[in-house]
């Protein structure tokens, strides 16, 4: 069992979730507009259901005796994920960058669940398909607010 190509892609996939944590939460807070209140209330949802992932993922990296990394500067190295604009965005710019990650984040963890399922990393096997199952699912329910 190698498990270097796992524990360096559990390392990105804590970057991108928590990334996406806070992309998601400060769209929570911004959301203006005639879907503001769905949409307020689906990011809250979703980036608590992302911060319990980012746990589980770095809790994930400590059984595998590494470390987690944990700083902005590593997330943002590590992530695939770019961060929210500074600047104002619409409801619909909101919707379509966070169904773009969401569906990014699904198809890479397939091909880690693969490396994981290879290298009989049992616990990222079932971190992984647990988040393939929620990046999916909340694509569609971003996605489900467009006009």
């Amino acid at each position: 069992m190698n498990t270097t190509g796992v524990i360096e892609n559990l390392k990105k996939t804590l970057a991108e979730e928590y990334t996406l944590q806070t992309k998601t939460q400060n769209y929570h807070w911004n959301i203006e507009g005639p879907l503001f209140y769905s949409l307020h209330k689906l990011f809250e949802a979703q980036y608590g259901e992302i911060s319990e992932y980012v746990d589980s993922t770095a809790e994930t990296l400590r059984a595998l005796n590494t470390r987690a990394p944990g700083s902005f500067t590593e997330f943002k190295t590590l992530s695939s994920i770019q961060e929210a604009p500074a600047d104002k965005q619409s409801a619909g710019q909101m919707i379509e960058a966070l169904t773009s990650d969401h569906t990014k984040l699904a198809a890479a963890f397939k091909e880690r669940l693969e490396e994981a399922e290879e290298n009989q990393v049992t616990n990222a096997v079932t971190l992984y398909e647990d988040l393939i199952t929620f990046h999916e699912k909340a694509a569609w329910m971003i996605r489900s607010h467009r006009s």
